[in-house]
């Protein structure tokens, strides 16, 4: 049974922001994402947190302003995902802007793991140039302890940079930046890994001015052309967009409407068929974000962050399109492996269950965390799926992801607990998570993760509720008012808007026999609207829940519905 339920919004704060300059509707929606004055609303750089209040900052800083001023061999150790790629980017481009040398390594996922492990370490220490002599982690690390101890014991310095949560042991890093370690009071905990690579730029940056580093023939350079990169990394990653996430992302995207992206994401939205004048968080989110994560899922992100750090304009669009050739690969790949899953999820009823587990011997490991996510958003179920993870096949690797009011990590962490040598490593997000079994183990651990999800979750949490910001008044279908919403920041944690109402079905028919084609009339008003992967008709008379698109035809921009759900 699905929801249809209207997000309350303050009438105080409404009218504050309205009074503010606020178009009537956008306050409304401001407010109900609980923004109560004005000044969340601004997303000028001046109202970042600043750089010091997060730990380990200001010793990072003073870890790579002296590794700059003796010309020490750095090496960025990066993840395999979009975040890891765009931080990575952030760390080489803005490094080097401050005359570091400094390369990269992101080794293949399915080889050396995730995380600084000893083979990494080993694998950098045989560099051509030489071992380096500093490794940075970034969108990893703060999980390594024997990463860094292997590393210590060539010496070589690590500094973390890092957003996930910590283990009980912090490796014995030299500077670890990471606002969820013990003792960090910087409140954007959701800050993405390349998020908290721009914080160390900025605060490596003031340190250097405090060195008197700067002079006429070696300016202070400018970080906010790092932004756009930091916007995609961001978004990509689908961590909460808080006050602080939201500056930088509006700050990134107004960089790239303007023209002034790096050539790789200029590239990108040229290989999407996306205007990146109309630039918006869900291009970012939903067109650029997988195209470099299918470079990670499918074979290494080098390719990825080689298109994000060139400043060759031909070469970015050479490596754009390889990246979007590799997206209709891992689409093909997904689209099997879900069908797979819909198949042997047939034969039972998911409603009978708190939680989904399944596992293929066929699958790809680097596409199980989507077709995770598709179950769950399909079945409304705490989803873990597991693929070999290698040809051993003594070993699974698991990715799972979560719905509201279920921490995914916390339950790793309890089956961990409860069943001793079960999971061999786990990690994660709220959200999102993973973890490696022993082959034979997945039927104990979906027992153990059934009775986790058996405890933890009541009727109403997996009842699906949709929330959507109610009726829209008809004067407000518009190409000018949806160019106004896509103007805006939305995002994990500060959705994008969804209206419902009621509306009459004048039509409907299918298109490329799965989606929903439909005209909706309410009053005089006449609707165009859509409900991709959708084939089942709809009543005379129903509430639909549905975002606002502009449709182009001709050169003649009409608004169309993207529905969202239908009350059967």
């Amino acid at each position: 049974m699905t929801r249809i339920v209207t997000r309350a919004a303050s009438p105080a704060d409404t009218e504050v922001l309205t009074r503010h300059g606020l178009h009537p509707v956008l306050a409304r929606l401001y407010a109900a994402r609980g923004v109560c004055g004005p000044a969340e609303v601004e997303t000028s750089l001046a109202r970042l947190v600043p750089p010091a209040a997060l730990k380990g900052c200001e010793e990072a800083a003073a870890l790579l302003a002296d590794a700059i001023q003796q010309q020490r061999r750095m090496l960025v150790v990066a993840d395999y995902d979009c975040d890891g790629a765009t931080a990575c980017a952030v760390a080489v481009r803005g490094l080097r802007l401050f005359g570091a040398q400094v390369d990269y390594l992101v080794p293949n996922r399915f080889e050396y793991g995730y995380g600084l492990t000893p083979e990494i370490v080993a694998l950098a220490a045989q560099r051509a140039g030489g071992p380096p002599e500093l490794l940075i982690t970034v969108d990893n690390g703060i999980a390594s302890v024997d990463g860094v101890a292997a590393a210590s014991a060539l010496g070589i310095d690590v500094l973390v940079t890092d957003h996930h949560l910590p283990g009980d042991a912090l490796p014995a890093a030299r500077a670890i930046v990471n606002p969820n370690q013990p003792g960090c009071s910087f409140p954007s905990k959701c800050i993405a890994g390349v998020g908290v690579m721009f914080y160390v730029l900025l605060a490596l940056r003031a340190e250097l001015r405090q060195r008197n580093a700067f002079t006429e023939a070696r300016p202070e350079p400018r970080l906010d052309g790092l932004l756009d990169l930091v916007a995609l990394g961001t978004v990509a990653d689908v961590v909460k967009l808080d006050g602080n996430n939201r500056v930088l992302v509006a700050q990134g995207l107004q960089r790239i409407r303007r023209g002034r992206s790096q050539p790789g994401i200029a590239a990108l939205f040229r290989a999407t068929a996306r205007e990146a004048r109309h630039a918006s968080g869900f291009d970012l989110g939903f067109a650029l974000g997988p195209r470099l994560n299918a470079a990670g899922r499918l074979s290494d992100m080098s390719l990825g962050i080689e298109c994000l750090i060139t400043d060759d304009v031909g070469r970015a669009w050479e490596l754009a399109q390889q990246l979007d050739a590799m997206n209709r690969e891992r689409r093909d790949i997904e689209a099997g492996m879900q069908q797979q899953a819909l198949a042997e999820l047939s034969a039972i009823d998911p409603a009978d269950s708190a939680t989904l587990t399944l596992f293929n011997p066929s699958w790809h490991q680097g596409v199980i965390g989507i077709v995770a996510g598709r179950l769950k958003e399909k079945f409304h179920r705490p989803s873990f799926t597991f693929a070999l993870a290698d040809d051993s096949g003594q070993t699974v690797k698991g990715s799972g992801r979560s719905i509201s009011g279920f921490h995914l990590r916390d339950a790793l962490d309890l089956i961990s607990k409860r069943e001793p040598g079960l999971i061999g490593k786990f990690g994660g997000h709220a959200m999102a998570a993973g973890l490696t079994l022993a082959t034979a183990d997945v039927a104990r651990f979906a027992a153990a993760f059934e009775a986790v999800g058996q405890a933890w979750l009541s009727a109403d949490v997996l009842a699906r509720t949709i929330e959507t910001d109610g009726v829209l008044e008809d004067a407000y279908f518009t190409p000018q008012f949806v160019a106004m919403l896509d103007a805006e920041v939305w995002g994990q944690g500060f959705p994008a808007p969804v209206f419902s109402g009621e509306f009459e079905v004048l039509s409907q028919a299918l298109v490329k026999d799965k989606h929903l084609k439909l005209q909706l009339g309410r009053g005089r008003q006449r609707f165009n609207a859509i409900w991709f992967n959708h084939t089942e008709p709809l009543p005379q008379h129903t509430t639909v829940a549905y975002r606002l698109s502009a449709d182009s035809w001709n050169g003649v921009s009409r608004v169309q519905l993207i529905v969202e759900h239908a009350l059967a």
